[in-house]
Parts: structure tokens; sequence; C-alpha cells
């Protein structure tokens, strides 16, 4: 893991479990946001195991995409299980990107910038990389209203360990994770013709066990806070989630509503670094 990333990411498999098969869901309702221009170079910055990046390759006839993320397990799993040759994919830091100056026509970002913790310095590099007129798009869960999968554990949690409500008041208070924070960020940044939006999917889960399953996987906060927990403590946890979980209903599949906050804007075509704020959270 690089530094500047706060996710626990250690295990591709693990991950497409626990957010990869919503990233996959979500993607196309952000590109459908973004409305990237044909042709050139494609930045996703945060890709994870690839999701977003082989939306794009399905979309578009670009000549080059690009994912670059911290987790070098994340960017392994990718590798093996995509081989289309516009697509590369590297280690590295949003905050110190290994690019020259100008170097792509479009910059995307999904689900990563609330586990960066200097949203000032990741949209500088974000500036840097991209060419004048760049689109630059970033789509980001509502942690504290939108996303009823994750309430659910974090609101349960949280009635048992003091050390769970922390964790959820860290969650739902993450930066670009609320009402405004990304349009603030993007002026902030200096983008132009800014529009922000809201992109709703649905999380389905099989049973509880497939609800479950992603939270002893060790991928993303709530997985890591489970890891911290005796046995006794999570068989506990376990019982009182599954209670939330089957809510009335025997077991089985469950549908929950899941919404992102999204914004999109354009590199001024005279870049201007004084036009960077400093000091966003």
């Amino acid at each position: 893991m690089i530094s500047s990333s706060t996710f626990s990411a250690t295990d591709g498999a693990a991950y497409e479990q626990q957010m990869g098969r919503w990233s996959r869901r979500l993607a196309e309702p952000f590109l459908d946001f973004a409305e990237l221009d044909d042709g050139g170079q494609i930045l996703d910055l945060g890709c994870g195991t690839g999701s977003l990046t082989l939306a794009l390759a399905g979309r578009l006839s670009t000549s080059r995409i690009v994912g670059l993320d911290a987790s070098g397990a994340y960017i392994d799993h990718a590798q093996r299980y995509i081989s289309d040759p516009r697509i590369e994919f590297h280690v590295g830091d949003a905050c110190a990107m290994p690019f020259p100056d100008a170097s792509f026509d479009h910059v995307l970002s999904m689900l990563v910038l609330p586990f960066v913790p200097n949203t000032a310095d990741a949209l500088a590099e974000i500036r840097r990389v991209a060419r004048p007129g760049a689109v630059v798009a970033a789509a980001s869960w509502d942690a504290r209203g939108g996303v009823v999968a994750q309430r659910i554990f974090a609101d349960t949690a949280a009635m048992l360990d003091p050390k769970a409500n922390t964790l959820r008041a860290q969650n739902l208070t993450r930066p670009t994770t609320r009402p405004g924070d990304l349009a603030a960020a993007w002026r902030h940044a200096g983008f132009l013709n800014i529009r922000e939006t809201m992109l709703t999917i649905r999380m389905e889960y099989a049973d509880f066990d497939d609800y479950w399953g992603p939270l002893i996987g060790g991928q993303g906060p709530a997985a890591a806070y489970v890891a911290t927990l005796d046995a006794s403590m999570i068989a506990q946890l376990r019982e009182h989630v599954r209670r939330a979980y089957l809510d009335g209903d025997p077991d089985g599949p469950r549908s929950y509503a899941a919404t992102a906050w999204a914004v999109k804007g354009r590199v001024p075509d005279v870049q201007s670094p004084n036009s960077i704020a400093e000091g966003l959270p």
C-alpha cells in the first residue's frame, strides 16, 4: 500500500467480493455522466481491480487506458484478468503520480478520493497530469445517507462497541462523501464547467453469507475493524448483523440502494498553478 491511501487493500479476489462487483455496476452510470470524447489517453486513478478501466475499454476506442492504484495486490489481480493491449496498470500514489505533466486527455477517479487524506494534493496531481481541456470526473459513495448495506453493519456494530462507533463517525465524515463536497473540491482546484449529480445502483446479495463474507475478507475499513476483534466478539457481532439483514424475513436475497455523488469539470485551457487552492480536507 502507498501511504497516501487509508484503505486496507491486500487481496484482489476479496476486494472483488467487497466492492469490485459494485464498482462494475456503478461504472456504467458514471461513464454516462462523464460523457468522454472517444480517442486519446485516459487515466483511471484508484483503479482497484480494474472495474472502471474495463468499462472504459468496452465503450471507447481510445488508444491508451492507464489504471493506477496504491495496492500492488489489486494491480496484480487486474493484470491477471485483463489483457486488452490498450490497458496498462501501475502501482502508484494519487498524490505523487509517476507520469509526466499533461499526459492524459481525461482523468477519472471512482471511489478512491474518500481514502486520500489530502484531497487538495490529489487534485493538484490530477491537474498536473491532465492536458488542458481534459474532462476530470470522480464519484464517491454517499456514506452517510446513501449506502444502506454499509449502514446496516456500521449502525449495528456501533451499538455494541465504542470502537465501532468511532469507526462509523470516521467513515461518515470522509472527504468528498457529503453533499456538495466534490463540487466544492473541484471549484477550489480551479476546474471549469463543473456539474455534480447523484448516481444510484442496487447492491444485491444472495443471502446473509454473501453479505457477511466481505466483512471478514480484510478489505476496507469495516473488514479491517472486524479483524481486530476476538472470536467471541465476532460471533456476537455476526449474530446482531444477521438479525438486521433478515429484518423479519427468512434468509435469502436482499437488494439495497447505494447512491454515490459524482462530479465532472474541465481543466482550463491555460494551466494556472495559483488557481489550485490548498488546505482542502
